[in-house]
């Protein structure tokens, strides 16, 4: 074997080998095409030597098992033929694996996802450790692929179909006690002793293992018409959530149907196939696009060759929604201990029970032991005054929208804390140099605004006004990178980029209303696009206070294109702030409250609703209004590249991932089609249709 090997082989006294897998410079092991044959040639050493009873695989990093195949290697394949055939190279090796008379255990410490539980689902045994790095799953879906080493055979073999059914099409990834629960490992326990017990397994014979399943489980998994119910009515379901836009999980379902729940020659052979079929389609060009983006960002700096400085210890200023998930993040993600400030002890009482809450219900669901969440509950604490704020690193403020209140609290974090700390402020529409404008180191001021709740959103907007110091824009990048967010640096300008690009999006479902088309019409049309939610929804998610207050202030900076429609004051006039105050575009009344639209409002707004446009129509009208308006972003120098408005899009306000982000999906259409379609509405509405110049 060469030296740049990614396997090695070492044998014990006991008949016990193990087998390491440790790919040369790489953080992670993946598996990659061409490990077939290195693999293969450990299996002939292994079947060759009559000393070897059992083999231990196991991972030479610390920080993973097998982290999944390498995606790379799909860019590679032209045809579906092509990648049918690595699926099936990848079947063949596992099955040959689990057909040996010798017994295999995976040792499992980390990840263990797509291709690296595949691997370790075709061993005989396998033990995990309880560390919380450890987390075993198929995620393929989540780029629009299916498991393609026999993972939609060997897992519902193992645990049911039900069970493999729910991990296989939502990717979920499921932590050592779950997987102990669901059969997926046959134990779990401390890494300091995880290879002291494979060892124990491998000197075992392979088991024949039995699906152990409730009343209902056997009903509808071991009968004919049990099963024929269990599927369709799951078709049902996942068409109801990707409303047709993502093939990968139809497919995942006809493998599984084909199947039964034991892995046959028909379910293997299915699975190459469909596998090679999802390779070629423009939705998993486009997720596995959003994929090697996101990977690409994680190793950049916010300014190159600048590094960030460490940030120990954080403020957060303001106990409200966007205050309490700062603060959690920062706790539990980061790690950072984060001190609340607030005007009121309920405030602070409010910011630390949003974190409480969340983690409670991990330790009722047994995804977290109570030693942990105290752990992290100890990170925050609170304060009314500034005291404990002399040797914070960043203060992120989270208060009232209002310039005045803003730069109070510069001056206020200037005086009480040291030089050299960064105030983040997490407006969503104030230009960052104006509440930069009387600090006295506008250097370290910088925007960094994250998107409602915290504790879910991706994205973080980290915005720099002309001053900013690069060690600033560093240190804030990596910070939010810490706090398991993907942060694009924008520049100052109203509303920056994310709700730039979105207000004339949502003007134009409100202009759509206005002319009569019914609110479910509108809001269904755009989630048929391909958006989680429709935008009079989003509208009452946000608040239509809110939303009425960004608008004059993206007005007066950029123009009469960003005029809301006057209607939308008598919303307000009437008491309607949406969900907040239960009185909003839909009815918060009754047994399923936000499910039907308020009908009194269309009276309010003098509208009788009537459809007159397609879904189609509806959807172009007001997606093309935030391409337009994205382009103009990047002209304006807004974002420094498409690639990070299409992140943006994607991770701030849900723009559809198999479509790649505003800038991919208008290569897609072509730039000379998006300009005909503005200038044909140009001609019908007038200038909010103007296409961008550099379009």
């Amino acid at each position: 074997m060469t030296d740049t090997s990614a396997f090695t082989l070492t044998k014990g006294d006991d008949g016990v080998a193990t087998l390491l897998m440790d790919v040369p410079n790489e953080s992670m092991n993946t598996l990659k095409a061409e490990f077939v044959d290195e693999i293969s040639a450990m299996l002939d050493q292994i079947e060759s030597d009559d000393e070897i009873k059992g083999v231990i695989l196991a991972s030479g990093k610390d920080s993973s098992f097998v982290a999944g195949a390498d995606i790379t290697m799909l860019a590679a394949c032209e045809t579906a033929e092509q990648a049918e055939e690595l699926s099936v190279k990848g079947q063949l090796l596992f099955t040959r694996m689990e057909n040996m008379n010798t017994t295999f255990v995976a040792a499992i410490h980390g990840p263990a996802l797509g291709g690296g539980l595949e691997l370790a689902l075709a061993c005989h045994y396998r033990v995990c450790s309880d560390a919380n790095k450890t987390v075993v799953g198929l995620p393929e879906v989540q780029l629009g692929l299916l498991p393609g080493s026999g993972g939609t055979q060997r897992l519902p073999a193992l645990i049911g179909i039900q069970k493999a059914m729910d991990m296989i099409l939502t990717g979920k990834q499921v932590r050592p006690k779950q997987a102990k629960k669901y059969g997926i490992v046959d134990d779990s326990v401390p890494q300091s002793i995880l290879l002291d017990v494979a060892r124990k397994f491998a000197l075992q014979k392979p088991r024949t293992r039995k699906v152990t399943l409730d009343v209902a489980g056997k009903v509808l998994e071991r009968t004919a018409l049990g099963r024929q119910l269990l599927f369709k009515q799951a078709r049902k379901m996942t068409l109801a959530k990707t409303k047709g836009n993502y093939p990968a999980p139809e497919m995942i379902l006809d493998v599984l149907e084909a199947s039964a729940g034991k892995a046959c020659k028909r379910g293997y052979e299915l699975e190459a196939k469909y596998f090679g079929k999802l390779v070629m389609t423009k939705e998993s060009e486009q997720l596995r696009n959003i994929f090697f983006a996101t990977t690409e960002m994680k190793k950049e700096t916010g300014v190159e060759g600048v590094a960030p400085a460490t940030v120990k210890k954080s403020g957060v200023l303001g106990g409200g929604l966007m205050g309490g998930g700062i603060a959690y993040v920062t706790a539990t993600k980061a790690g950072v201990p984060a001190r609340i400030k607030d005007v009121r002890t309920e405030g602070i009482a409010n910011a630390m029970k949003y974190s409480f809450d969340i983690l409670n219900k991990k330790v009722k669901r047994r995804f977290m032991k109570k030693s942990e969440m105290q752990k992290q509950l100890s990170l925050l604490t609170g304060t009314l005054d500034y005291s404990g704020y002399h040797d914070i690193d960043i203060v992120v403020e989270a208060v009232f929208e209002d310039l005045d209140l803003k730069q109070k609290m510069v001056a206020d974090i200037e005086a009480n804390c040291q030089e050299s700390t960064i105030f983040a402020t997490n407006t969503s529409s104030i230009p960052i140099g104006q509440i930069a404008a009387k600090a006295a180191r506008p250097e370290q001021v910088i925007g960094l605004h994250y998107f409602s709740p915290v504790d879910k959103m991706p994205l973080a907007e980290v915005i720099v006004h002309e001053t900013t110091s690069s060690e600033t824009i560093s240190t804030t990048v990596e910070f939010a990178r810490r706090q398991g967010k993907t942060p694009i640096v924008v520049q100052d300008g109203a509303g920056f980029y994310v709700n730039r690009i979105l207000a004339p999006y949502m003007n134009e479902a409100a202009n759509l209303l206005l002319s009569g088309e019914p609110i479910e019409h509108i809001d269904k049309s755009l989630v048929s696009f391909g958006f989680p939610v429709g935008p009079m929804k989003l509208l009452d998610e946000v608040g239509i206070d809110v939303g009425t207050k960004i608008s004059p202030i993206l007005e007066a900076e950029l123009g009469a294109r960003f005029k809301a429609p006057d209607a939308f004051d008598k919303l307000l006039e009437d008491d309607r702030k949406g969900k907040k105050n239960g009185k909003g575009i839909y009815n918060y009344a009754g047994k399923k409250p936000g499910k039907k639209v308020d009908e009194s409002i269309y009276k309010l707004l003098g509208v009788s609703p009537s459809k007159t446009l397609s879904k189609e129509q509806i959807a172009e009208r007001a997606v093309l209004l935030m391409l337009n308006e994205a382009a103009m972003c990047l002209d304006e120098k807004l974002i420094r590249n498409a690639r990070d408005g299409d992140i943006g899009a994607i991770f701030g306000i849900g723009f559809p991932p198999f479509l790649g982000g505003p800038f991919r999906y208008m290569d897609t259409l072509g730039i000379g089609h998006i300009v005909a379609r503005l200038e044909h509405y140009q001609g019908q509405f007038g200038d909010r249709f103007a296409p961008a110049a550099i379009l």
